[in-house]
């Protein structure tokens, strides 16, 4: 926590799509002026006229433009902007981005660089946590040496999960079910970990299998004190990526939820974490927990807890990073479900790319949408194929995924195919709809289990 409250009035929006013109939109009601960014793919966002001024990037892949720090800072710099929100992927971990904004006297809105350093190395943060007396499923530390790796393999047991020790999204994970596929394994996770993440550091962790992924929303002021905003369930995933998520958690002990979320604000108190983070677990089938990861960011689907909480993430990340306090602890109301609407094939879940002749959001009772695309806009190959999210919520589980559902069959999209039939089928499904859920039901759906 800052020793002194900071001023800012221009925060630049080191991001695009919906999380840039979610940002924009807090920064307005909280009377900060903003700057946006984008690539010449997203010169037709309709989140740049909304934005105080907006600033080109170079060029259309990721490194040329959102990931392009000098880039980022040139135009922090000339726009006169005091502050940067990373939004979330792209610079949002990024330790070395966030000390240059520091550096250069500006405030940059999240945790600080030492928590993007320490949580994005996923060994160092289980063994942080280990040492706070959170839960860990057995593992390994950084991989050197393959003959030690099958030493380690056969201590953990198998089934292993090879793992990149740094990135997110599934990227270079798999899972080994025995010896004979271990160097082969972490040979394609090294690679892709290294293409991928500029890093080519994996480790080992004991696979597993079918559990429940369930994450806890955390704020932390820096001095020693944190809160929990309650649990989001992601179990349901496919490729290890998140499609829907919901709050509260259902089909679950919710007294062995509700420890957890106080054990990971207890922990983050005592760390003295500052500004947000969201910690993930699995929960196995045999009702064990452990650590997962820590994500040194606003998630893709804070908007779930929004809905549940009526809290604003996104300003209460502006207030924290400005030395503000910690909110008192928000009840819990409601239900609310999200889905992440994508450009692909529901099908093949191949990505699908092409201009958006019809792009409707549906407007309704109890339905958030957040999207950073409009009418007329093309959807290229070069970043996330996420068109939308889409957020419902009710007094009960029930109302909140009926009205999820009646807002995709409502939302008017042509020009690119989309998964909302896949969406629609997970929600209407009878494992689905009677809480249980793990990270295998999108599987076993698509496979007609």
């Amino acid at each position: 926590m800052h020793s002194k409250k900071i001023e800012i009035s221009r925060v630049l929006v080191a991001n695009r799509g919906a999380i840039a013109r979610r940002v924009i939109r807090t920064c307005q009601a909280m009377g900060l002026q903003t700057v946006a960014v984008y690539s010449p793919a997203d010169a037709a966002a309709p989140y740049l006229a909304e934005a105080g001024a907006s600033f080109a990037l170079p060029g259309v892949t990721p490194q040329e433009s959102y990931l392009n720090q000098a880039a980022l800072l040139e135009i922090a710099d000339i726009s006169g902007a005091d502050a940067v929100h990373p939004g979330y992927g792209f610079l949002a971990e990024n330790s070395q981005f966030a000390a240059a904004v520091n550096e250069r006297g500006l405030t940059f809105i999240g945790p600080q660089p030492k928590w993007l350093a320490q949580m994005g190395d996923k060994v160092a943060a289980r063994a942080l946590f280990a040492d706070q007396g959170f839960p860990i499923f057995p593992g390994s530390g950084l991989l050197t040496d393959m003959t030690k790796a099958v030493v380690q393999a056969k201590s953990i047991g198998y089934p292993i999960m090879v793992k990149p020790s740094g990135g997110g999204g599934g990227m270079g994970m798999e899972v080994v079910p025995d010896s004979r596929r271990l160097d082969l394994a972490i040979q394609r996770a090294q690679a892709i970990a290294h293409s991928a993440f500029g890093e080519s550091g994996v480790y080992l962790e004991r696979a597993i299998m079918q559990p429940r992924h369930v994450e806890f929303q955390i704020l932390g002021d820096g001095a020693g004190s944190a809160i929990h905003l309650y649990e989001r369930e992601c179990s349901v995933q496919r490729r290890n990526q998140k499609l829907i998520e919901e709050s509260p958690a259902p089909g679950i002990d919710k007294q062995l939820v509700a420890r957890h979320a106080e054990l990971a604000a207890a922990v983050c108190a005592n760390l003295s974490y500052d500004n947000i983070g969201t910690l993930e677990t699995l929960f196995a089938p045999d009702g064990e927990v452990g650590f997962l990861e820590m994500n040194t960011r606003i998630q893709v689907e804070h908007a779930v807890t929004e809905m549940i909480t009526g809290v604003d993430l996104v300003q209460i990340q502006i207030e924290l990073a400005c030395g503000g306090r910690l909110p008192a602890q928000p009840k819990r109301r409601g239900f609310a479900v999200e889905a992440r609407l994508y450009a692909e094939d529901s099908d093949t879940l191949m990505p699908s790319t092409g201009r958006l002749h019809h792009f409707r959001p549906p407007e309704l009772h109890g339905v958030r949408v957040e999207t950073g695309y409009q009418q007329g806009q093309v959807i290229g190959p070069y970043y996330d194929a996420m068109l939308a999210k889409i957020i419902a919520c009710g007094d009960t589980r029930e109302m909140a995924i009926g009205r999820l559902l009646v807002a995709l069959q409502a939302f008017e999209v042509s020009g690119v195919k989309t998964n909302a039939k896949l969406l629609m089928r997970i929600l209407q499904n009878e494992d689905f709809l009677g809480g249980r859920v793990d990270t295998a039901i999108v599987e076993r759906l698509m496979r007609g289990i």
